[in-house]
Formats: C-alpha cells, sequence, structure tokens
C-alpha cells in the first residue's frame, strides 16, 4: 500500500520502492521476525536451550504479565495459523528437524496458543510467518537480521513496481489516505 500511494502521485518508482521499505523498518513488521528472534534468545538465556513444554509456559506466562507481547503470534487479517508458517513448518520437519532453534521454535508453537486463547489476549492466537521464518534464515546462514527486512523488501519489488506500471498505464489517480478533522477523533473517542 505504501508503494502504492506513493507512486499515484507520479513519483519516481524508485523513491516509491524506498517509502514502501521504510515502512517495513519496524518492529511490527518488517523486523518482525528479528523481534521473535530476540525473544528466543531471551528465552534461551533465561531457560536454557532445551526448555520443557512447561518451562515455556512459565516464561510465556511471564512475558505476558510484564505487559510484553510474544512475538510472531497473531495477525491483523488471518484469524488461522499463517499459511506460510505452516509451509516453512513443513519444511523445517524435512530438512531441519533436530536443529535446537526449530525444535523450541516447535514447542513454542504448541504452547502460546492455548495461553492467548485462556488470557483472551489476541483475536488470533496462532503464528504467523514471522515466528518461523528468522529460525529458517538462521539455520541457512543468513545471521546478520539487518538484512532480513532487505529479503522482506526485495521479495516484493516484482509485485509493487509492475502493478505501479498498470496503475499508470490505466491513468489512475492519485491515492489519498483518509483523514479526520480532530473533532472526529474526538467524537469516535468518546463513542
Amino acid at each position: 500500500r505504501r508503494v502504492h500511494g506513493v507512486g499515484s502521485a507520479l513519483s519516481d518508482p524508485y523513491l516509491s520502492f524506498s517509502a514502501g521499505m521504510c515502512g517495513l523498518a519496524g518492529p511490527l513488521h518488517g523486523l518482525a521476525n528479528q523481534e521473535v528472534l530476540g525473544w528466543l534468545t531471551k528465552l534461551t538465556n533465561s531457560i536454557g536451550s532445551k526448555p520443557s513444554h512447561e518451562e515455556i509456559k512459565e516464561y510465556c506466562l511471564t512475558t505476558l504479565k510484564n505487559g510484553q507481547v510474544i512475538p510472531g503470534f497473531g495477525h491483523a487479517v488471518l484469524r488461522k495459523t499463517d499459511p506460510r508458517y505452516s509451509c516453512q513448518r513443513e519444511f523445517a520437519l524435512k530438512h531441519l528437524p533436530n536443529d535446537p532453534l526449530f525444535e523450541i521454535v516447535s514447542k513454542v508453537y504448541e504452547v502460546v496458543p492455548p495461553i492467548l486463547l485462556e488470557m483472551g489476549k489476541v483475536a488470533n492466537p496462532w503464528p504467523n510467518v514471522d515466528a518461523h521464518s528468522g529460525v529458517l534464515l538462521q539455520y541457512y546462514g543468513m545471521k546478520e537480521m539487518n538484512y532480513y527486512t532487505v529479503l522482506f523488501g526485495v521479495s516484493r519489488a516484482l509485485g509493487c513496481l509492475s502493478s505501479m506500471v498498470w496503475d499508470r498505464a490505466l491513468g489512475l489517480p492519485i491515492e489519498r489516505p483518509k483523514s479526520l478533522s480532530t473533532q472526529k477523533l474526538m467524537e469516535l473517542v468518546r463513542a
């Protein structure tokens, strides 16, 4: 959406794509798999590299009680396990079933959804792609996490930019984000 919005002003495609990449650079989107790996690192530092299901459950409950989220679970749109997560999990079960980090991710997958359901923390307690993608990148030697967002963006470049070509070929108008007045925002807050 960011690439499309900026591109609709007939901005240079490079600048439009750069805007989209900047939009990915936050912990709730493009950095989400890094957030998962950071959380898994804290988990292993706290309870060890071979934790039991019960130890993971206690660690998760502590995370939530401290007002933090368990990264990689929940999705703004999906209301089931992210199919990309499922594909990556199947791949890992076949090609790296004994990887220590994958073993932890598998246990987290079994432990977290029931906790989130019971606590009523999220509408969707199931794992999204970020709960798994970093594990595969790490396993295959991509240890430099600062490049994960670049990989995420590059994988979308062709689709975004080809869409921009079509937008221009069809003469689509500029996209204007919806805005609300302060008065309207105050009315919504009171509702």
